[in-house]
């Protein structure tokens, strides 16, 4: 959950996640990509897939690069659909690609990220996510959950970092 939002559905579970546990589930994500595939590069979905496609790219000591895809990220309102912002990456081209987010649920914004991609020229993309949380099914997940999810930076930006 970002800070932005403003309502958390109790119903539905809350997951806490502390620095700990998300380093662990970013190292399990490294670990269970590094056995079925070999990404030359990764891309991290800005701006939180940042923060564990950078996790990812150290584990596998691949060089990472960004793409900016957001409903939120310069703009006054939140976006009826995510608005790609930004070139994807040159470095992509003819190379196989693993595309990390912190989540998916509807599938939206990895799939203009994988276009992006692929316009790009990307030889391969594969995707990846700390938590899936909803009926897209990314390549590679840590945890599926239905739960809220509320990250660590959230913590930190609110001011409510428990240690």
């Amino acid at each position: 959950m970002s800070p932005r939002k403003s309502t958390i559905d109790h119903s539905r579970g809350v997951l806490d996640v502390d620095w700990p546990l998300f380093g662990e589930l970013s190292r399990a994500l490294a670990v269970k990509v590094a056995r079925v595939y070999d990404p030359e590069v990764v891309v991290g979905i800005a701006t939180a897939g940042v923060i564990p496609g950078a996790v990812i790219a150290a584990i596998l000591g691949r060089e990472f690069h960004s793409l900016i895809v957001s409903r939120r990220y310069h703009a006054s309102s939140m976006r009826e659909t995510p608005a790609i912002l930004g070139a994807a990456p040159y470095e992509v081209r003819d190379r196989r690609v693993l595309l990390v987010d912190e989540t998916c649920d509807t599938g939206e914004t990895m799939r203009m990220a994988v276009s992006a991609l692929v316009n790009a020229g990307s030889a391969d993309v594969r995707t990846a996510v700390a938590f899936r949380t909803g009926p897209y099914e990314p390549d590679f997940s840590a945890l599926e959950t239905e739960s809220t999810i509320i990250l660590p930076w959230d913590h930190d930006l609110l001011g409510q970092n428990p240690t």
